[in-house]
């Protein structure tokens, strides 16, 4: 599997030994036309293998991700139904990471038993890429692979990264057909021709080093005093742009100086496991005397989204979370969820009541832990304003804006959000808990979908991106926008001392 040649050319033409894993022989089947709607021919195949197939033995359906594979197995469901009582059972089961692990669990349970007309029994694990390699599914002998998976990319002109469907690679394809054959000969449906395989798709993944912000690598490789990063060896060299934003960002934060060389501040950003705006968010805290909130906020970013949405009880989980809900955004809205959660001791129970994944608050809660460990070592005070304070709300969403001064977006007449400097139109994600459209706001990430979407959002005042980032909003660097001429008054009132007491 993969290019094994590049790693032979990059550790100086070292020997090759192949270890072929105990697989079992896997009948390869392709459709004579390409798919219109692989979706629907996936849960079509599912139905047939079920119905037709003599041999017992469960299925494996790759999808490429959370909404997909709840569609999936619910449609499949009606479908089984619909046979009538004649037809085996089929057990349909979801796997994606965000899964609870109770219910990830499910994936090792038995099939149910065949029916006394001789029916068979069957299982359905519908799943991500997750259970390419990670994991072996004990009794599948069938795969279906519609070629697709949800991969990160990164475009360096608007600083967005995304996850977009894209084809797989030949390597992945052979992954989830060897998934087949694991305990037994199996067969793998795959819902695209044989000429696309042979033509179209690539040998191996593009490597993930090329489709990242580089931000995190950049200061990793500065810190242990790599400085000539343009003639750096790399495996794989990533694009010029690419380095050169990620630099840019860099220095922005104040990690690397306008030389390139590593500053004191990146040099304990990082220590830290974590994007450099996380990073430079969590030491910028201190000051605000903030950092326990800003902790448990940064730490609630670092791990999967942690409100569910069952299909099946969507208008009560809307609800719970909005008991949740602050008036100012959705990074204040995580911060009361890990709060009650620590409040409830804990308790998986009132996790499941509220709608809210018990693995996501128990990772954040161990990632609060290394953070302020880390934290302690470097001296940096853990604090809090007094919570009765009038600036209890107002420190942290400052904090927000020194690490986020680059993700902000202006609100135009026109009812439209502009991303600052970049100018993309962009709306605030339908998971927002904000019930109005602040006029500035710091976003935690940029989705592209069918739309343009900002998620995790937090109202802030324009006075704090021309205090707390002067060297980002330097005017006369910015496009002709709204918020240019917003800011250019507001700055212009700041200087002539009209603008009176603090920011």
């Amino acid at each position: 599997m993969g290019n094994f040649s590049l790693f032979q050319q990059y550790f100086d033409n070292a020997p090759l030994m192949n270890v072929p894993g105990r697989t079992h022989p896997v009948e390869i089947f392709y459709t004579p036309e390409p798919e219109r709607d692989y979706l629907e021919a996936a849960i079509r195949t599912v139905v047939q293998i079920h119905m037709c197939e003599e041999v017992a033995g469960d299925v494996l359906l790759f999808l490429t991700g959370q909404e997909e594979i709840e569609e999936a197995c619910k449609r499949i469901k009606k479908e089984i139904d619909n046979l009538g009582p004649e037809a085996g059972e089929l057990k349909c089961i979801p796997l994606y990471s965000t899964l609870p692990p109770n219910l990830q669990q499910r994936i090792f349970e038995v099939a149910p038993p065949n029916k006394s007309n001789g029916a068979i029994g069957r299982k359905v694990v519908v799943s991500t890429n997750i259970a390419e390699t990670s994991l072996t599914i004990d009794g599948v002998v069938f795969v279906i692979d519609p070629g697709f998976a949800k991969q990160k990319v990164y475009n360096p002109r608007i600083r967005v990264e995304s996850l977009l469907v894209s084809p797989i690679s030949k390597a992945s394809a052979q992954q989830r057909a060897g998934r087949a054959g694991r305990t037994r000969p199996g067969k793998c449906f795959r819902l695209y021709t044989e000429k696309a395989y042979k033509n179209e798709m690539q040998d191996n993944t593009y490597p993930e080093i090329l489709r990242s912000n580089l931000g995190s690598v950049v200061l990793q490789l500065k810190k242990l005093g790599i400085d000539d990063l343009v003639h750096f060896d790399f495996m794989d060299p990533p694009a010029p742009e690419t380095l050169m934003r990620a630099l840019e960002l860099l220095n922005y934060l104040a990690a690397l100086d306008d030389d390139g060389n590593l500053t004191d501040l990146g040099a304990v950003m990082a220590e830290f496991p974590l994007d450099p705006q996380l990073a430079k968010l969590l030491i910028a805290s201190c000051p605000h005397n903030c950092s326990n909130e800003i902790l448990s906020i940064t730490a609630m970013l670092s791990v999967p989204q942690c409100f569910t949405r069952p299909n099946e009880a969507k208008k009560q989980a809307d609800d719970a979370k909005m008991r949740f809900a602050h008036i100012d955004g959705d990074h204040l809205t995580l911060l009361n969820v890990y709060h009650a959660f620590k409040q409830n001791q804990e308790d998986p129970q009132w996790c499941y009541d509220n709608f809210v994944n018990y693995r996501s608050l128990k990772s954040a809660d161990n990632v609060r832990q290394q953070l302020s460990r880390i934290m302690d070592r470097f001296n940096l005070k853990r604090s809090s304003t007094e919570f009765t304070s009038k600036d209890y709300y107002i420190n942290i969403r400052k904090s927000l804006v020194t690490g986020f001064f680059m993700q902000v977006a202006h609100l135009e007449k026109d009812g439209r959000y502009l991303t600052i400097k970049d100018n993309q139109v962009v709306q605030l994600h339908p998971s927002t808990c904000l019930d109005h459209k602040p006029e500035w706001v710091v976003y935690n990430e940029f989705v592209l979908t069918t739309k343009n979407y900002i998620r995790t959002v937090t109202d802030v005042k324009p006075e704090w991106l021309l205090k707390l980032a002067p060297q980002y909003y330097e005017l006369q660097n910015f496009p002709q926008c709204e918020a240019k001429r917003q800011l250019e008054i507001l700055q212009t009132k700041m200087e002539t001392r009209q603008y009176q007491e603090g920011y």
